[in-house]
């Protein structure tokens, strides 16, 4: 039981789809099966129930994926341990939107590079409701992320900037707003963009449930830049952090809305697993990041 095999149940335990761990793990999915199998026969439990429509931890699955968390984590802390007197090298893998990447990491990033040469940053961007699952998972060393109300004990994170909620109109469609007799918004008949999954959607869905509204949605969509197309070409109003409508390209044929419910702002942050806070080349970012905060 190597540490190649431990990442990789590790991975699956959280994602629990074979797919899916083998994108994000660069294995075939036959290959990983083998992998799986092999682990299973050295342990001598059944670790995985398989079907044609999902996967399940077995107790024996539950009891590994804890003793892999500790295996891995202390393996980290032995890398940053062998690398402190080093001349930084290796991998730093991040994750972000793609508004974060041109907003936010022009921070420090070349920074980052300027002290650090031997450091090759893996940057992936991507759904920003992913982000905490992807770090948590393993999938990243850090990540740009709207923190939710409670992060987690076992993630560690910077305060970088923060963001308002704002419901967005397109300029040149003022008529897909409809109100009520008392000027405010009509839910039942205007139609709705919202983000399939994230804080944005936790945030408009727990707003309608404490005010006992029943919005007409109009689409659900992955990632807040489609919102603001959709908005953009009249398909309805949006929701979206006034930081991602400030860098859309799009930015001056949208308008933020008035008389609509004030919601929580975003927190957006560097976040990354407390373990990761010994190795050195997120150790170098966190200390960056925090320098120039």
């Amino acid at each position: 039981m190597d540490i190649r095999t431990l990442e990789l149940f590790h991975h699956l335990a959280g994602s629990l789809h074979f797919s899916r761990t083998s994108q994000a793990c660069n294995i075939s999915p036959s290959a990983l099966t083998r992998v799986i199998q092999r682990l299973e026969t050295d342990v001598g439990k059944q670790l995985l129930i398989r079907d044609n429509r999902c996967v399940e931890l077995t107790y024996a699955g539950q009891v590994l994926k804890k003793y892999a968390e500790d295996v891995l984590s202390r393996f980290e802390r032995l890398q940053g341990e062998l690398s402190k007197d080093a001349i930084l090298s290796g991998q730093l893998s991040l994750y972000c939107s793609v508004t974060a990447a041109y907003s936010i990491l022009p921070r420090f990033i070349p920074r980052y590079r300027a002290v650090h040469p031997g450091v090759q940053i893996h940057l992936e961007t991507g759904d920003p409701a992913q982000a905490i699952h992807r770090l948590i998972n393993r999938d990243a060393d850090a990540v740009i992320a709207a923190l939710p109300e409670q992060p987690g004990a076992q993630i560690s994170f910077l305060n970088m900037a923060v963001s308002p909620l704002v419901f967005i109109g397109a300029k040149h469609y003022p008529d897909v707003l409809i109100k009520d007799g008392k000027g405010g918004p009509d839910w039942k008949k205007f139609p709705l963009i919202l983000a399939d999954k994230g804080l944005s959607r936790e945030r408009i869905d727990k707003w309608f449930v404490e005010n006992a509204v029943v919005p007409r949605i109009y689409s659900q969509v992955t990632g807040h830049e489609a919102i603001i197309a959709l908005v953009n070409l009249g398909f309805g109003i949006g929701l979206v952090p006034r930081l991602v409508l400030e860098k859309s390209p799009l930015y001056r044929d949208i308008v933020a809305l008035d008389n609509m419910p004030e919601l929580p702002p975003y927190k957006i942050a560097l976040c990354t697993r407390n373990t990761n806070l010994s190795n050195p080349r997120v150790r170098a970012l966190w200390d960056i990041v925090a320098g120039a905060s």
